[in-house]
């Protein structure tokens, strides 16, 4: 009731400097909320949209890099080399990976198993804008893990006449990436494609990697009733595994860039299809049917004391997705409604061959998961100003195993939300919601592939997501975002290091959280935006009680400025600041906590355009200005246990140049 009041308080204050009278100018436009397109105004969440130009302004060479100045956005790259990481949307720390949903172009990538999405097999160059949705309600609309919020990756399509371009750039630890697009409109089709090449030894030895992206756009137009999407993509590449180095080495003499394990490696072979016919009927009434077809190919070897291992997996998952908007009035107010269904099949063969303390095995094993839900959403716009929504899904999954005992399991869960949004200034809004979201276990949380055996007495999670927030536009470019949550969850699923299993922990995890954050064109030259997110995530009850979650900061702080110098330079300065958390496993606080670090880096542009619409512009990174020795991925791991770090790179460069034509 607190929160209700604060809110209240701030409405009735910004609403004392509004003209009510005024009409509600066009804002932020987003997909994800509401699986079709609307103003971020009205959906009840703390919402991000990262466009176009942010991303050009930006010095990422990838999705995860672009996230890491994100309002309450935790990024770990693991190996150093742009090629693992863990992306956290909620405090959920080491199952981070498992409570963000990731979507491209609203189809799901995150797999069945424990590697959750690959953020990789989407270049950056292919990226049209990333709408963040944060909280549960996306649980609703999309099903299994969205418990911390969802994060829709939406791809470049043709654009109006014939168009194309090339980037080049290199840098440090042997860095070389190049790309080529075309795209262009001819009547009633549209179409993107695109191509790209990185290779890198990365930081640390045994840490090079080398990967091949290709991606395709169409959009065909059947006259005005009818639109059909045809988009695919693949994606290979191979990467170095240079693992953890724990304290004991490092007293032993080794450098931060040394691995002990210069065999381990990883081989990805990833691909998809997806169609998405979409059918217009009785004036703004759409229905869509979503389908998609994708083939991911692991191998990885490791390596440690007890052995080695190598894993061969190849997934299939099929997925079809119908859904129909419905657009009516209801007396005097505007009324939206969604209504559909989700199936998805995966079907993981798994052979693992593993060396464990001189003993041999080789495992074949076939692991299924078939999940279908059935959803509702509504919204309607009671006045100008006042919106509600609500939303509830059914959701069923069905494991199989084999060889296995017993072979299969199910289990099933219920989601809703409800939300209120309302605008009192030009676009300035304010929102409360409430959402009930869930998480399934994956296929190898659940199966055993030394005994052959299903846990059966692991339960899927359920959390309870309450959040209000606020966005004011001070003037046209100055705005701010406050944004207060509390994230319930029961039967939190985690890996407990000393019974080596997954479980449901025996206490409830809280996350209560504040995030502040701007936006400001402090002059016609300088653009300032900045951020602070405070989390509070504990453990309450059972074994862990009172316990800090794993690799959660308490505080995050960032800060972009960029300034145009003139009409052809740009210079971009953007820096993170990561607050102590404890080590990944430490679930019982028995190690001191990792290290916080001050992450700062900068971008220069210069860029010149002809008079035929040419362009040319080259530009130079600058990672880690500081040279700061610091790692932003740590463990408690060995035997005897200990702390073990992944440690980040130093300072490090990239330049190059990019032309459209």
């Amino acid at each position: 009731m607190r929160w209700i009041s604060v809110w209240l308080f701030l409405v009735v204050l910004s609403a004392g400097t509004a003209n009510a009278e005024e009409k509600i100018s066009v804002g932020e436009v987003v997909v994800t909320a509401t699986r079709h397109e609307e103003q971020a105004a009205d959906v009840p969440a703390s919402v991000t949209v990262i466009t176009q130009k942010d991303i050009e302004n930006s010095n990422a060479l990838n999705i995860p890099d672009l996230l890491r100045t994100e309002p309450g956005v935790q990024v770990n790259d693991i190996t150093g080399n742009r090629r693992t990481y863990t992306v956290d949307l909620g405090g959920f720390g080491e199952t981070a990976t498992l409570n963000t949903l990731v979507l491209v172009d609203g189809r799901r990538i995150n797999e069945a198993d424990l590697s959750g999405a690959d953020w990789v097999d989407i270049p950056l160059d292919r990226v049209s804008r990333i709408e963040i949705i944060r909280g549960g309600r996306g649980s609703v609309l999309y099903g299994d893990n969205a418990t911390g919020g969802v994060i829709n990756i939406i791809t470049k399509k043709g654009g109006k006449g014939l168009h194309a371009g090339a980037d080049l750039a290199g840098g440090s630890y042997g860095t070389f990436k190049g790309g080529a697009y075309a795209d262009g409109t001819a009547k009633d089709l549209s179409l993107h494609l695109s191509g790209n090449y990185l290779t890198s030894d990365g930081y640390r030895d045994n840490s090079k990697t080398e990967s091949k992206d290709l991606g395709m756009h169409a959009a065909y137009y059947v006259k005005d009733f009818m639109k059909i999407d045809l988009s695919g993509g693949y994606h290979k590449d191979h990467s170095g595994l240079p693992g953890a180095l724990k304290d004991s080495d490092f007293a032993a003499g080794l450098s931060r860039t040394a691995t002990l394990y210069p065999n381990d490696f990883a081989d990805t072979k990833d691909y998809y299809v997806a169609v998405n016919p979409e059918i217009y009927f009785l004036g703004d009434n759409v229905l869509r049917i979503d389908t998609s077809l994708r083939r991911r190919d692991f191998k990885s070897f490791s390596t440690g004391d007890w052995g080695n291992f190598l894993g061969d997996s190849n997934i299939k998952t099929t997925a079809i997705s119908p859904h129909v908007v419905l657009k009516q009035n209801v007396g005097a107010a505007k009324n939206t409604l969604t209504v559909g269904a989700d199936y998805q099949k995966t079907d993981e063969d798994v052979v693992n061959d593993s060396l464990f303390f001189g003993s041999r095995t080789i495992g074949n094993f076939d692991l299924k998961k078939e999940e279908t839900g059935y959803y509702a959403h509504d919204e309607a716009a009671v006045t100008d100003n006042l919106r509600i929504s609500a939303g509830y899904r059914r959701d069923r999954a069905a494991f199989s195993f084999t060889p296995s005992t017993p072979e299969s399991v199910s289990m099933s869960k219920d989601s809703y939300t409800a939300g209120v949004n309302y605008t009192f200034f030009n676009r300035s809004y304010a929102y409360v919601s409430y959402s009930r979201s869930f998480r399934y276990p994956v296929l190898d949380e659940l199966y055993s592939y030394f005994t052959n055996t299903v846990n059966t007495s692991l339960a899927p999670q359920s959390s309870d997501d309450y959040e209000i927030g606020i966005r004011h536009y001070f003037s046209e470019g100055f705005y701010a975002n406050l944004n207060v949550f509390r994230l319930d969850t029961d039967d939190e699923i985690f890996f407990n290091p000393a019974a080596y299993t997954n479980e449901n922990l025996d206490g409830k995890t809280r996350r209560d959280g504040v995030g502040v954050s701007f936006s400001a064109d402090a002059t016609s030259r300088l653009t300032i935006r900045g951020s602070y997110t405070f989390m509070s995530a504990t453990i309450r009850g059972g074994a862990f009680d009172g316990k800090k979650v794993p690799n959660v900061p308490a505080h995050k702080a960032t800060v972009d400025i960029l300034c145009r110098v003139t009409k052809q330079a740009t210079a971009i300065l953007n820096g993170a600041y990561i607050g102590d958390r404890p080590f990944i496993s430490d679930f019982s606080n028995d190690f001191s906590n990792q290290q916080g670090y001050l992450l700062l880096n900068a971008k220069f542009t210069y860029e010149l355009k002809s008079l035929k619409g040419r362009s040319l512009k080259a530009f130079l990174d600058i990672n880690n200005l500081t040279n700061k020795e610091y790692a932003e991925y740590g463990v408690i791991g060995g035997y005897p246990l200990e702390k073990a770090y992944y440690p980040s790179p130093k300072r490090n460069f990239l330049v190059g140049i990019s032309m459209a034509l």
